[in-house]
């Protein structure tokens, strides 16, 4: 399957383009669970100060306060786990995307500036130019990632987990994971996390926010 997708995809005129096309086809095609995952990420935002209400006062009855919990995300029509499972749907295409521009295929043979598209820079050191541009790329793209989870995150005002800081670093692997994977993979990784960090950004402005709980409803924002 792999070799028949790389060979149709290495008979555009610039393949790495094709790589670029593909991955927009497939997140256009995902929108629509993106946008029902930032849903349930601001349907659970929006229920927090209600959630650290019954911590305070279940917090030393874990089995209470499971229950009053569900009953909660019960009642505002919505759950725990609201957001995550559309993201679980998409694993499958990103597997696809990894697989394509990591198993040896046509596509692979072709080039990028003089560059094989299954080139590797870690342990040849070679075509360090390109590399390095690409490096870039991801190593700005994760900033502008991490500075946006950090603004949303002092934004909600919710109580971040004790590891929340080091998730954020997290986009910054991509960089060294273009350093070890082949060139057509580190252009994956630069077209999808681009545009995850801008389609979160559009969706986090135009889906609308629900009122937190407890506030009346002309106080909802986007």
């Amino acid at each position: 399957m792999f070799y028949e997708l790389g060979s149709a995809l290495s008979s555009f005129a610039t393949p790495a383009l094709a790589i670029v096309g593909l991955v927009v086809l497939v997140r256009l095609l995902m929108h629509p669970l993106a946008r029902a995952a930032v849903r349930g990420e601001k349907a659970r935002a929006a229920l927090a100060p209600e959630i650290e209400k019954l911590k305070k006062r279940y917090g030393k009855d874990q089995k209470k306060l499971q229950e009053k919990t569900m009953e909660l995300y019960k009642e505002k029509g919505t759950s725990l786990f609201a957001g995550c499972l559309p993201m679980l749907v998409q694993a499958p295409f990103f597997w696809l995307m990894y697989r394509l521009v990591t198993t040896p295929n046509p596509l692979l043979d072709d080039t990028l500036f003089g560059v094989p598209l299954g080139a590797h820079w870690f342990g040849s050191f070679t075509h360090t130019p390109v590399f390095l541009v690409l490096f870039a790329a991801l190593a700005l793209v994760a900033f502008g990632t991490y500075r946006w989870t950090s603004a949303q995150a002092a934004k909600s005002g919710a109580p971040q987990p004790p590891f929340a800081r080091l998730l954020r670093l997290l986009p910054f692997g991509t960089v060294l994971m273009a350093g070890i994977l082949p060139l057509a993979a580190g252009i994956y990784l630069v077209t999808t996390s681009t545009w995850t960090l801008s389609e979160r950004a559009l969706l986090y402005r135009a889906v609308p926010h629900p009122p937190r709980a407890g506030a009346p409803a002309r106080s909802r924002t986007t």
